[in-house]
């Protein structure tokens, strides 16, 4: 019996890995080609197997990427307190979250982010997810309320805003939709994704008032 287990263990294994490489080939060619130029055939070529196998983990490109961005989520969840740890200031807090996002999520799947907006399949999937992706909001608005509440306390951060609207001010500011808008250019700005994070910093920390 032993053996058994061990065998099961090990096709199980097996099975991870190799939803793990279609997800990290399935991106690969969705950022290279597109939502609707990416087949489920060229991904299987690339991974080295059949069509038919690629089905037996994800029944279409619409899930394929629901679960990219399942991944990467997780990968926020697992790593946004070591990042935030590492600072003592509030701002630099909040510049750390958006650089961490920035590097992890929005930045490197723009396009990808952008198909699941423009892409009806993907929405309707999505919204199958929908109590993953509120955990992640949620998980997010704790973090970043607690950042708020140190600031507060520490005299950085002004009394006069309520914490849940500075909150939910920050979580607007980094919109996938709008923020892909902007590397995309399609609002005729010159700048590259790290100078577009510090003039969101900016607007965040100093507001857009000059002043007196």
């Amino acid at each position: 019996m032993p053996s058994v287990h061990i065998h099961t263990s090990l096709k199980e294994r097996q099975r991870e890995q190799r939803e793990q490489l279609i997800l990290q080939v399935a991106e690969e060619v969705l950022l290279e080609k597109g939502y609707y130029e990416t087949s489920m055939e060229e991904i299987a070529v690339r991974v080295g197997i059949s069509k038919g196998t690629i089905y037996l983990h994800f029944r279409g490109k619409d899930e394929l990427i629901a679960a990219i961005l399942q991944r990467d989520l997780r990968l926020i969840l697992d790593n946004l307190d070591t990042v935030i740890a590492q600072y003592t200031t509030a701002r630099t807090k909040f510049e750390a979250l958006l650089t961490f996002l920035n590097n992890g999520l929005l930045c490197k799947n723009s396009q990808l982010l952008s198909s699941i907006y423009n892409g009806v399949d993907i929405q309707r999937k999505l919204k199958e997810q929908s109590s993953f992706v509120r955990e992640v909001i949620e998980f997010l608005f704790v973090h970043i309320t607690r950042i708020v509440e140190e600031g507060k306390k520490a005299g950085e951060i002004t009394t006069t805003i309520a914490t849940p609207v500075i909150a939910r001010t920050f979580l607007a500011l980094i919109t996938p939709r709008s923020y892909d808008a902007l590397l995309q250019q399609k609002y005729h700005t010159s700048m590259n994704s790290d100078e577009t994070i510090q003039q969101i910093g900016k607007i965040f920390f100093e507001g857009i008032t000059n002043k007196k």
